[in-house]
């Protein structure tokens, strides 16, 4: 086996942390952005192997070439689960991707996003137009930069779908509050009858799933009647991805891939391009040791004891 070429004189390579012992790179081209915000250290660079990526406090959020993996894995299963989603509110989703692929249904007439990071979201508007594809100038989008909890608190509103698409809980990051009993108890309580939430809940590979995944599908299970889990693999990320699901009543494991491939023809407006009846039976299909893991785990994510991540 041919050893791969060593970088040239002139090259600049990005570099992050998987992982204790696992370190991941790819080769810089373009660096459009390099800057902090009041909330966290930002990257925008263009690079040969993935297109345009977002890079915020030196984790890798998401990739020109396969974002749409993740966006679609993060939303669809959920607005396609539910009934007749009308009212969507997203926690984060700075890059305007979640909120493309919740406004791509015909049934939406409202979409609440409200990201903390006022510059990241300006940056993402400016650079990511791949990403968002013109979903911040969508008149159902109502963007607002505030503290999610905090508004969740005081809006008297009621949602019929929740995406959580914030950052993973580093403790010097913006987001961690976002991971706990106390916030996912109150989107319950901002929920409509049939109202379902979803959350990115970090990697789920066999080294990686009891950081975070487990931990936050343990937490989900505590709160709400109907609850689930599925993943996805993330070139980029290296491994694959989780999601976690609660409901107080649908249940997308229950749907069929010839349910789900009708609703989608029915329901949205673009031809999606990871996102089918089949891929969502492979979604939810966990493997042995994931389910395990989850079933082993026994920690619940609350205000005062939040777990951390490196």
């Amino acid at each position: 086996m041919k050893r791969p070429p060593a970088p040239k004189a002139g090259e600049r390579w990005h570099f992050e942390i998987v992982s204790p012992g696992l370190v991941a790179g790819y080769l810089v081209k373009r660096k459009l952005y390099d800057g902090k915000t009041p909330y966290q250290h930002v990257v925008v660079h263009d690079t040969a192997a993935l297109g345009r990526i977002l890079v915020l406090d030196d984790k890798s959020q998401s990739s020109e070439a396969d974002e749409f993996i993740f966006h679609e894995a993060l939303v669809q299963p959920s607005m396609i689960a539910h009934p007749n989603p009308k009212r969507v509110f997203i926690a984060g989703g700075g890059e305007g991707a979640t909120a493309r692929e919740a406004l791509s249904h015909r049934s939406v007439e409202r979409v609440v996003m409200v990201d903390i990071d006022e510059k990241v979201v300006e940056l993402c508007h400016k650079h990511l137009q791949v990403f968002h594809r013109g979903a911040f100038d969508d008149p159902r989008l109502e963007l607002r930069h505030e503290d999610a909890l905090k508004y969740l608190e005081q809006t008297k509103e009621r949602f019929d779908v929740v995406v959580v698409d914030v950052p993973d809980p580093l403790e010097a990051g913006p987001a961690w509050q976002l991971f706990t009993q106390e916030f996912y108890r109150l989107i319950k309580r901002r929920l409509n009858p049939n109202g379902m939430m979803v959350a990115q809940s970090g990697p789920t590979g066999p080294v990686y799933a009891k950081n975070c995944f487990t931990a936050i599908a343990k937490t989900l299970a505590s709160v709400f009647p109907v609850f689930g889990q599925c993943e996805s693999f993330i070139p980029a990320f290296q491994t694959t991805w989780g999601f976690v699901f609660g409901s107080l009543g649908p249940d997308p494991r229950r749907l069929t891939p010839a349910q789900v491939d009708k609703r989608i023809a029915a329901r949205v407006t673009y031809p999606l391009r990871y996102y089918d009846g089949v891929t969502h039976r492979g979604m939810f299909s966990l493997p042995k040791y994931l389910r395990d893991a989850i079933a082993a785990e026994k920690r619940l994510i609350t205000k005062k004891t939040p777990i951390f991540i490196a």
